[in-house]
């Protein structure tokens, strides 16, 4: 997510408004963009969960890097449009965990999803409220969510999920600039660790099959 490389440091302590034309456009290269991954999620979601889960892992990393390089390389205009890769990769992994979580609670799952769409919206359109990254915090909410999926899972070690559960912790102390400023580096550090260690397996060993096809037989 693009918001995650800035995460070192507090956004300004005044509102971020950009101007209304500035906003159109950036709804208007959102809405295309979109088009463009939703169409190719609706045949990447026909491959089997391992396969899903590998694909996800893929997209954090590139998400990430992307991110990274846009803030070193990038500057000027261009940095609006280079900053929307990473959203769109880690809007696409959004969807491809929310399919791969939906046997284990479909409505935690839609809940999670939820919370990170909208932060990523956030995130896209550069909105703050004050001093509080609100991207930060609804990816917050997205790890918890997603910790609790993960640890009530049959088919990933319980481990992953409480690191994720306590790295979305850690993200959600963007609440409180102060003490997000008092406890850095430490808690973007447990928060890479958390969400970087679920995508790592994802990205290395995928999911069991066979408990994900039960508890998926068990839904329908």
């Amino acid at each position: 997510m693009a918001f995650l490389s800035k995460c070192a440091t507090a956004p300004d302590s005044g509102p971020n408004r950009a101007p209304k034309n500035g906003i159109r456009e950036k709804k208007g290269t959102l809405r295309l963009q979109v088009a463009v991954f939703v169409s190719v999620i609706s045949h990447i979601r026909e491959a089997s969960p391992r396969t899903q889960a590998r694909l996800a892992g893929v997209l954090y990393l590139l998400s990430v890097v992307t991110a990274v390089l846009a803030e070193a390389f990038v500057r000027g205009r261009w940095l609006y449009a280079a900053g929307l890769a990473p959203v769109l990769c880690f809007s696409a992994l959004t969807l491809l965990l929310y399919g791969i979580f939906k046997p284990v609670n479909r409505g935690l799952a839609l809940l999670a999803a939820t919370f990170n769409l909208v932060g990523l919206a956030f995130e896209a359109l550069e909105w703050h409220l004050g001093a509080i990254n609100v991207a930060l915090v609804f990816h917050g909410l997205y790890c918890l969510a997603t910790g609790c999926l993960v640890f009530r899972s049959t088919f990933l070690p319980r481990i992953l999920g409480i690191l994720m559960a306590l790295g979305g912790l850690a993200w959600l102390t963007a609440l409180s600039p102060p003490l997000a400023d008092h406890l850095h580096p430490w808690n973007v550090a447990l928060g890479f660790l958390g969400e970087g260690s679920l995508m790592l397996w994802f990205l290395v060993l995928g999911v069991n099959v066979r408990p994900w096809r039960e508890l998926a037989a068990r839904a329908r």
